[in-house]
């Protein structure tokens, strides 16, 4: 049996105007959605996955801990732009196995490992 295919990525912040922002830095291009009497999202496809962010109505349905990898290309000047986007740095950009790599926080907490 193979492997599953992740085909679908919510995140939750309490403000989504500012994460949508944000994760654009990263080159998402994002549309705004409501399905039936759900909240007013922002989703973006990048091949066969929908990176969906949600607003966080309380502590109970926040996502803060979750950690995300993205490869990206042009890490340091991402990496730059997502610093001045507000971003933390938790782990500069260096080499390793898998390739250069740093991690930073978003402004909501999500950590985030981007791999060159």
């Amino acid at each position: 049996m193979p492997a599953p295919a992740l085909n679908l990525l919510v995140l939750r912040a309490p403000d989504i105007e500012a994460a949508q922002r944000f994760y654009s830095l990263l080159g998402f291009t994002f549309t705004k959605h409501a399905h039936g009497k759900g909240p007013e999202h922002y989703a973006a496809e990048t091949g066969s996955l929908v990176f969906e962010l949600y607003p966080q109505t309380d502590a109970a349905n926040s996502t803060a801990n979750a950690r995300i990898g993205f490869r990206v290309t042009g890490l340091d000047a991402l990496l730059a732009r997502l610093l001045e986007g507000g971003a933390t740095l938790i782990s500069p950009a260096k080499d390793s196995p898998w390739g250069r790599r740093a991690v930073v926080a978003d402004p909501f907490g999500h950590k985030l490992e981007l791999t060159e």
